[in-house]
């Protein structure tokens, strides 16, 4: 018996005269790391703001732990939490105040232990109780991303979640990552970083085009490559060779 959280099934979506989405299937395991590869315009957003109900398939279906996004989208938003390319944090609040704000409308009574737990785990203890508006770009995006963890959701949306973070801020956010997968929460990546997908990923999807041209472990993706050059040594091609070989064969040969 599948035990997948995330199943979608041949997921269609335009906008006007521009078909974003021709067809899309996935399915993603409980624990597991999913990273959605792309060109920009590709419809990896698209996909992740149909996923958590923002916005409705015009084909196809989905369902995210056992509820359809459509007619059971209440359900679907209690089990799901989403972390955009845009933050979604209030400058006018401090951090602390900031997951105050979700702990409180998520119901926790440990609103307070939450909040320093998150802090710490983020390296924002120190400015809590500085008014959010005057962070860095990368303090934003790890408040941002706290805030998507509180009550620890089964499904974890994370839209290019490292953009704007430095280096040291980066492995934290993996770091992290990995632990939440290890503890059993499902999580759909989409990322630019093609390294951070090589570093994350259980599975990874490429889309071009409006469809998943290739998906699979890193593995399996690395079957797709031509033969390595044997010259004085073995060279194994990169996640970011295979996404551009395979990005170039999809322009040649169009389906």
């Amino acid at each position: 018996m599948s035990d997948a959280v995330i199943q979608v099934n041949n997921l269609q979506k335009s906008f006007k005269n521009n078909i974003v989405l021709k067809g899309i299937d996935f399915e993603i395991q409980r624990g597991e790391i999913f990273a959605l590869l792309g060109s920009n315009g590709a419809g990896k957003t698209t996909i992740v703001n149909i996923l958590s109900t923002l916005m409705q398939p015009d084909g196809g279906n989905a369902s995210i732990c056992g509820y359809d996004i459509v007619h059971q989208s209440g359900k679907v938003r209690r089990s799901i939490s989403l972390t955009g390319q845009f933050a979604a944090v209030d400058g006018i609040l401090s951090g602390r105040e900031n997951i105050l704000l979700i702990a409180k409308l998520r119901g926790l009574k440990n609103a307070e232990a939450v909040a320093d737990n998150l802090l710490e785990r983020f390296g924002l203890n120190k400015a809590a109780d500085r008014r959010a508006a005057v962070y860095s770009g990368g303090m934003i995006r790890r408040l941002d991303i706290a805030m998507s963890l509180i009550g620890n959701p089964e499904v974890i949306f994370l839209d290019e979640p490292t953009t704007g973070l430095d280096p040291e801020a980066r492995l934290e956010v993996w770091k992290i990552i990995k632990e939440l997968s290890g503890n059993g929460t499902t999580i759909l990546l989409t990322t630019q970083y093609l390294e951070e997908a090589e570093q994350l990923a259980d599975k990874i999807a490429i889309l071009h085009d409006g469809k998943i041209i290739a998906d699979g472990t890193l593995d399996k993706l690395k079957e797709l490559f031509p033969p390595v050059k044997k010259e004085y040594i073995e060279k194994q091609p990169t996640l970011e060779e295979i996404f551009l070989s395979i990005i170039r064969a999809g322009k040649e040969n169009p389906q």
